[in-house]
């Protein structure tokens, strides 16, 4: 018993070693796996750095000219959301500027803006929005929104003929809120994907380095080599365990790398406590290897794994739910979601890093991941159990061929 021991020990450290080897051999999987995490993360965040959406160009068409009007456009003009690029003479000018991407939106003061108030009407200011961008329209209705609100509340409190300043602050606001942003209190886009965007590039550049590996394996009929670490079932348990080792040990620096020091570089929120973060992270990462050796024994080419990828990057990071709420997606593509270790990895570390979750608050992800674990493991054990049987096939007719020739 022991000596069976001693030997898959010694057999789950041979593959380890010839993995190793092979990635610092291999240029492809020394960019996906090294190079690709370290800079990558690096260029999103620089992008994404600035969080909001400042200084959005916005014409104006002031049909009014009035000392009102004025005023309106000076205010949009002194936030920091919007800028207002230049004045036109009517709207199909404003329009020809949008279109050709000058500004971004339009705002149409009428005619009779301030003869309306002076009227006690109430008067309209028409705001077109370049809706291509979400950020930008944001900024520019917002913006329009505040500025009128402050206005009418200048106007009620003028003409209510009160005595005191309590008096026109009630009457100009009866209702007041108060607003308290949490988890984003930037209200930043940056802060909000790159999150996701980081357990995304951990599971598309490992199952990128690991197809590459064994598409390479597979072209140079590596897949020789294990047959004597694989004698009976319990040896593609060490197959399948000392790649795994390899890649993990690797991974684990880089993931380091991308949840601890990125955000910290770049000033994004990271409130969580490490002790939940490394409980998530382990099934995670072993959830991405084994994910990763089942994708390379389903592709035949190296180039496949790498078409595969790139292909489903971006529907991954829309399921996993950052970028549109989990509840309003279709249930087939939920369920086709659920195959993936980023769905889970990704909702999980936003709620442990964003906002402060312990363990307990992230269970049922925190199950479903090792429960991936387990059967990816499986399957990937399943895979490599037959791509053995395939080369020792293969040796088999080419040693009976050439004996045949021989003879």
């Amino acid at each position: 018993m022991f000596e069976r021991q001693i030997e898959a020990i010694n057999d789950t450290c041979y593959i380890w070693r010839q993995e190793m080897k092979q990635m610092f051999k291999d240029e492809g999987v020394i960019i996906f796996c090294i190079v690709v995490p370290l800079l990558y993360p690096l260029i999103y965040s620089w992008i994404y750095n600035n969080e909001v959406v400042r200084e959005v160009p916005v014409v104006v068409v002031d049909q009014s000219s009035t000392p009102l009007s004025r005023k309106f456009v000076r205010m949009c003009d002194a936030s920091p959301d919007v800028k207002i690029y230049c004045h036109a003479a009517d709207i199909d000018e404003a329009q020809s500027l949008v279109s050709r991407q000058i500004v971004k939106g339009i705002y149409l003061i009428p005619s009779d803006f301030e003869t309306r108030l002076n009227r006690m009407e109430q008067a309209t200011i028409s705001v077109y929005c370049d809706m291509s961008l979400m950020l930008a329209y944001k900024a520019i209705f917002q913006t329009a929104q505040g500025v009128t609100q402050q206005m009418g509340s200048e106007i009620t409190t003028r003409l209510g003929g009160h005595y005191t300043l309590r008096e026109e602050q009630i009457s100009a606001r009866p209702l007041d809120f108060e607003e308290v942003a949490i988890y984003n209190p930037a209200g930043g886009y940056g802060s909000s994907i790159i999150p996701a965007v980081l357990m995304l590039i951990i599971q598309q550049t490992l199952v990128l380095g690991i197809g590459l590996a064994a598409g390479t394996a597979r072209e140079d009929n590596r897949f020789s080599n294990l047959i004597p670490v694989s004698k009976h079932y319990h040896g593609m348990f060490r197959i399948v365990g000392g790649k795994a080792i390899a890649y993990f040990m690797i991974y684990a620096v880089q993931s380091a790398y991308l949840l601890l020091v990125v955000p910290w570089m770049f000033g994004f929120s990271a409130i969580g406590e490490w002790q939940p973060l490394l409980a998530m992270m382990i099934p995670y990462l072993l959830d991405c290897i084994f994910f990763g050796m089942v994708v390379s024994c389903l592709v035949h080419y190296r180039e496949n794994v790498m078409l595969l990828m790139v292909f489903v990057s971006l529907p991954l990071l829309f399921l996993t739910g950052v970028s549109w709420p989990q509840s309003s997606i279709p249930g087939f593509w939920q369920g086709i979601s659920w195959l993936f270790p980023s769905t889970f990895g990704v909702r999980a570390f936003i709620r442990v890093n964003s906002m402060g979750c312990t363990l307990s608050d992230i269970l049922p992800e925190y199950q479903t991941l090792w429960l991936q674990t387990l059967v990816y493991f499986i399957v990937a054990c399943l895979v490599y159990r037959y791509q053995i049987h395939l080369t020792r096939q293969a040796v088999r007719d080419r040693l009976a061929r050439m004996k045949a020739a021989k003879g």
